[in-house]
């Protein structure tokens, strides 16, 4: 789009602020308000920030990651993607669009930049003739303001028992009709959305695209239900597991791949992938599942680097919280066929709609980075031929049949730093920034005291 048409149609519409918003490396939302008329020069010259806005933490604190404190702090470069740009509804006189970061020199995209580390992914798997295609599902806990609560919030419209339900049982102010209604209108393509299991919890859902504009919209997504959350004097969150008594939210992928001819090439009754339906690679399991060479390799690439993906699509401290016995979140590595106590789940729709549900991320990852490192991994499965596991029949959660997840954030950065294909795929110098923030976190949480500390040892020792 032209930027004196943008800066002509914005006026036209009354807008007067243009929002550029673009994800940090823990997918926080960072960005400037621009005057529209600016707008021209700041897609000339671009929007200057400290590099180290990658290295901050929730806390405030400038982790030293190579290239910013060492470096002096110095700049990048984000210019507005007009191709983005939307009325925000809720705010008026304001549009928002998604920036693109560069290097200080405007020409080279930042390495760090989540968007560019999906972009190389996405490179890399096209070099197979493969393009992705994402429907993301996210979870999040709205909560109330309470003094008498734990940290000062209790969760919205408690009551348990109502997975699945709508309305004003579980809703009783509105609050997912109307943040729906704003998700659509900020043109992010949403489908649907309900309470889910635990109290207070919602589950929002994505029309399946093209990988970077659907997690260009999960990011979006993410930001609104909070931002959208202040305006009603509540708080969201997308926490992996935010109360003791009560389950955690989980970002699931659902995923497929297409050709240069657009056919899904996870099917195994397309021409890509036979026509009949094809027998597991292994010949074990009960019969034909209709899957394509293709979807067992990508699913092996997945099983083979699941402890580095933790990394990533579980990317804190409280993430391990989230997994365990009867979770309903994974703890093994393994996959099934329609099986959701299994990591990857592959879900009974076959033909153009053939695809895999990715479980195992919280809904505290970054939707780039670990779309990212998915897609990753599966172009490592599908270019070494990698063959799957047999799939997992009946309940999951037995350590006998298959290996555990990381148990903690430092096991799975440990992975994700021995995982040398893996990093080749995102890129070192993304992967040496994010080893360096994270384990600057885990030192950070190991020196803090918590309450049950306190509660446990006080009184007795």
């Amino acid at each position: 789009m032209d930027v004196h048409d943008a800066v002509e149609r914005l006026k036209a519409d009354d807008i007067d602020v243009v929002r550029v918003v673009y994800s940090d490396l823990i997918g926080v939302d960072r960005g400037r308000d621009v005057v529209v008329d600016r707008l021209p020069a700041v897609m000339e010259h671009g929007l200057a920030f400290c590099r180290a806005v990658y290295h901050t933490s929730p806390q405030g604190d400038v982790v030293d990651v190579a290239g910013g404190l060492d470096a002096g702090l110095p700049d990048i470069c984000v210019r507005p993607d007009l191709s983005t740009l939307a009325p925000v509804p809720w705010e008026r006189g304001v549009a928002q669009c998604l920036g693109e970061a560069y290097e200080p020199d405007g020409t080279e995209p930042c390495s760090e930049g989540p968007r560019e580390v999906l972009r190389h992914a996405v490179a890399r798997l096209a070099e197979l003739g493969l393009t992705a295609v994402a429907g993301p599902e996210l979870e999040y806990f709205l909560c109330e303001p309470d003094p008498a609560a734990p940290n000062g919030w209790r969760r919205y419209g408690e009551g348990p028992g109502n997975v699945y339900t709508v309305g004003r049982r579980t809703d009783p102010d509105g609050h997912l009709l109307r943040t729906l209604r704003h998700l659509r209108d900020l043109g992010l393509d949403v489908t649907m959305g309900n309470h889910e299991f635990s109290c207070g919890q919602f589950e929002i859902n994505l029309h399946h695209s093209e990988v970077l504009d659907a997690a260009d919209r999960a990011f979006r997504l993410k930001a609104a239900v909070r931002e959208l959350a202040r305006v009603e004097g509540r708080l969201a969150t997308f926490m992996a597991k935010p109360f003791n008594d009560d389950g955690g939210s989980g970002f699931h992928v659902h995923l497929s791949c297409v050709d240069e001819a657009g056919d899904n090439v996870f099917d195994g009754q397309s021409s890509y992938g036979g026509t009949t339906p094809h027998t597991p690679r292994n010949g074990l399991g009960a019969g034909p599942d209709g899957l394509s060479p293709t979807a067992h390799q990508a699913i092996a690439g997945i099983i083979a680097h699941a402890p580095a993906l933790t990394a990533i699509f579980n990317p804190s401290v409280n993430s391990y919280k989230r997994f365990g016995p009867d979770t309903l979140a994974p703890w093994l590595i393994d996959w099934g066929l329609d099986n959701r106590s299994a990591m990857v789940r592959v879900p009974p729709e076959r033909g153009g709609a053939t695809r895999l549900e990715v479980r195992l991320g919280d809904a505290g990852a970054n939707p780039y980075l670990g779309i990212a490192a998915l897609l990753a991994a599966v172009y490592l499965g599908v270019r070494d031929k990698l063959t799957p596991p047999p799939p997992l029949e009946g309940y999951g959660y037995d350590p006998a049949r298959a290996a555990r997840l990381p148990g903690t954030l430092t096991a799975a950065l440990d992975a994700l730093a021995a995982d040398t294909d893996l990093i080749d795929v995102l890129g070192a110098r993304f992967v040496d920034a994010y080893l360096a923030y994270k384990r600057d976190e885990v030192a950070r949480f190991e020196r803090y005291v918590t309450d049950w500390e306190f509660r446990e040892y006080a009184h007795h020792i």
